[in-house]
């Protein structure tokens, strides 16, 4: 079964074009934002620190997908977002909360160590409300390895069935095939 079988799934994803890094990341977050879209996934974004993953919204939502960004009081939406649903919440963990109760599950896209820290924070506190969403890493150029040593070395042994917990993809469309039958499973 695919999820466009199913109700729309809510993916939240986790994304950087800002700091050092990988330059292609803007265009992969195009690609994801589009390609979740026109298989209906509704896409949720945590914008906090004045960075918004605007490649990622804006692609999504000119492939008519549904995207709503959960941040805090220095966000202002450029005129391009005009019209996205945005929550401001002053509270970080408020926020973190907030992502975890919306998320059937979470994507992580290459981008930087504040983005993967804040997929910890809202994966933690979807644990922390008793649910376990699958979590796919989009591993382009490496880019999670270090964490899927981690996934092995730390979360198999706390975690049963880690690796239906935990999956890294090599590519956009690789990354959606796991999402969609993590998903389904779940449901």
């Amino acid at each position: 079964m695919s999820m466009t079988d199913t109700a729309a799934p809510v993916v939240a994803v986790f994304a950087s074009d800002k700091g050092p890094g990988d330059p292609e990341r803007a265009s992969i977050m195009g690609q994801a934002g589009t390609y979740f879209a026109r298989r209906g996934a509704h896409i949720v974004c945590l914008a906090e620190n004045g960075v918004i993953p605007v490649p990622l919204i804006t692609a999504a939502r000119t492939a008519g997908g549904l995207v709503q960004i959960v941040a805090d009081a220095t966000i202002a939406l450029p005129r391009a977002l005009a019209g996205v649903t945005m929550e401001v919440l002053p509270d970080r963990d408020e926020r973190l909360t907030r992502v975890a109760q919306l998320a059937d599950a979470y994507v992580a896209l290459p981008g930087s160590l504040a983005s993967a820290s804040t997929l910890f924070g809202s994966w933690a506190a979807a644990r922390a409300q008793g649910r376990t969403p699958p979590v796919v890493m989009l591993n382009r150029h490496r880019a999670y390895e270090v964490m899927r040593g981690y996934a092995a070395d730390v979360l198999s042994p706390g975690l049963p069935g880690y690796e239906r917990a935990v999956q890294f993809a090599d590519s956009i469309e690789d990354l959606w095939a796991r999402l969609s039958r993590l998903v389904s499973e779940a449901r």
